[in-house]
């Protein structure tokens, strides 16, 4: 929603602007500009990144339409379940977590949080260092550099469409200058031709220009920030889920251990104590 408001403001403003200054807007459509700005943004873009990084920001830009999913709600239900995890270990042994990690699918605990079921990376993170812990072969200096080395690597693969939407943003005014030179050379072929003539084959070529800074300000490089902003809040997740795990390790309750992890989110995200406890009480 926030994407499309964004989208609206720009457009209002800009057009806007233009139509009350009693700028004529069909001297603005010129759908071969848009061609070759649109496409030789596209083509490089295609050129200078593989197919994994394509998919990614193709996958990612629609994804802006809707909400962040690592809301309040979300870290909550994080907490919960390593709380519930910690407190099955504290009772049982760790060995008692064998099968959930194992078949996290079948696991009651689990399945009480169907969101981050659902979502692989935080899965496969949790259940490969609970699995760790259980082999109990690591202290937790070494657990933490090994999670680190992983959190990089998962930080830079998310963050890498963003970077690469704004290379895209960063060309489009330099695409805009092409199609702004060729409109140019196409407007020396009629310099015989009455002012008017000149006058509009000029404009056309203006409207490459226009048009590449506009994409480029107006919508590429925003969407790029976004998306990194996105990355971040990716990031941000996994990092609780670290100090969540990484304190149980170093031999707190489940409760002091969740406690670490709630002062790693961000204040808007973050629930109070009390809010915590009691959600952790209505999953009992």
């Amino acid at each position: 929603m926030k994407l499309i408001i964004g989208i609206i403001i720009v457009f209002a403003s800009v057009f806007g602007g233009y139509l009350l200054s009693h700028g004529q807007l069909m001297a603005l459509f010129q759908p071969f500009e848009l061609m070759i700005i649109g496409g030789g943004a596209l083509g490089a873009f295609i050129i200078a990144n593989p197919g994994k990084v394509i998919g990614a920001v193709f996958k990612g830009v629609p994804g802006l339409l809707g909400g962040s999913k690592f809301t309040k709600q979300a870290y909550m239900d994080l907490l919960t379940l390593l709380f519930k995890l910690f407190s099955k270990a504290r009772k049982e042994g760790l060995m008692a977590l064998e099968s959930d990690i194992d078949e996290p699918k079948e696991s009651e605990i689990f399945n009480q949080f169907p969101k981050i079921l659902a979502n692989h990376h935080m899965l496969d993170f949790i259940c490969d260092y609970l699995r760790l812990m259980v082999g109990g072969n690591m202290n937790a200096i070494e657990l933490e550099n090994l999670m680190d080395v992983e959190l990089e690597t998962h930080h830079h693969e998310v963050i890498t469409p963003s970077g690469a939407l704004q290379t895209v943003a960063d060309g489009l005014p330099g695409f805009g200058i092409v199609a702004a030179v060729m409109g140019v050379v196409i407007t020396m072929g009629y310099i015989s031709e009455p002012p008017e003539v000149l006058g509009h084959h000029i404009a056309a070529a203006l409207v490459g220009t226009f048009l590449g800074i506009l994409l480029a300000y107006g919508f590429a490089s925003p969407m790029a920030k976004a998306l990194e902003f996105r990355a971040e809040e990716e990031s941000k997740f996994f990092e609780c889920a670290k100090v969540c795990i990484l304190s149980t390790l170093n031999g707190y309750t489940p409760q002091i251990a969740v406690e670490f992890g709630r002062k790693t989110i961000y204040s808007n995200l973050r629930p109070s104590f009390t809010e915590l406890e009691e959600h952790i009480k209505s999953q009992k």
